[in-house]
């Protein structure tokens, strides 16, 4: 199995970044997938899950400014990420749900500066 994650980069405060999450080796459309985060110092933390048949959930810090989605046709998952914040800054991983360890990719860096 592969999720290779893509499109981070480095922004200011406000703007905006579209993530992307290639799978391989998984019945991807049968699969809830999330996107995941890593601060410096801080343990991982969840961001956003989509379920197989397209519903959402979102954690509260990125209600209302990320928006997850998918193409199951792709077999990719995406994250747009609107108004970031200093503190969305970190090393963004996607993974199915629930995680499954052997799953994490090398993620992709976002920093957010002020």
């Amino acid at each position: 199995v592969q999720l290779q994650a893509s499109g981070g980069g480095s922004v200011q405060a406000g703007g905006s970044l579209r993530l992307s999450c290639a799978a391989s080796g998984i019945a991807f459309s049968l699969n809830a997938m999330g996107w995941y985060r890593q601060a410096p110092g801080k343990q991982r933390e969840y961001v956003a899950f989509i379920t197989s048949g397209g519903n959402t959930r979102y954690a509260d810090s990125v209600k209302g400014r990320f928006t997850i989605s998918r193409d199951n046709a792709k077999n990719t998952v995406y994250l747009q990420m609107n108004s970031l914040k200093p503190e969305d800054t970190a090393v963004y991983y996607c993974n199915r749900v629930p995680t499954v360890p052997g799953y994490w990719g090398q993620g992709t860096q976002v920093t957010v500066s002020s």
